[in-house]
């Protein structure tokens, strides 16, 4: 197998902050949360959106037979 020099870097430093926080990774993700609103840096709040459903299609239908056809006077 070869080794990626990228991903070992990334294992050796993703170790060293977790033994900075004994493991605790919700300890470290608290702190983050922390620094980051301490920054004063803008943060997005997006909106989760959901999936738009028409409630036309039949459990027995796939999505693509429920859409409606096209017109001939293109």
């Amino acid at each position: 197998m070869t080794i990626n020099p990228i991903l070992e870097e990334i294992y050796i430093i993703r170790e060293q902050i977790l033994a900075e926080y004994c493991g605790d990774t919700a300890a470290y993700l608290r702190d983050a949360q922390k620094r980051l609103l301490d920054s004063g840096r803008p943060v997005a709040k997006i909106k989760q959106r959901s999936i738009r459903s028409n409630g036309t299609a039949k459990s027995n239908e796939s999505a693509i037979e429920t859409l409606p056809k096209p017109s001939d006077d293109r």
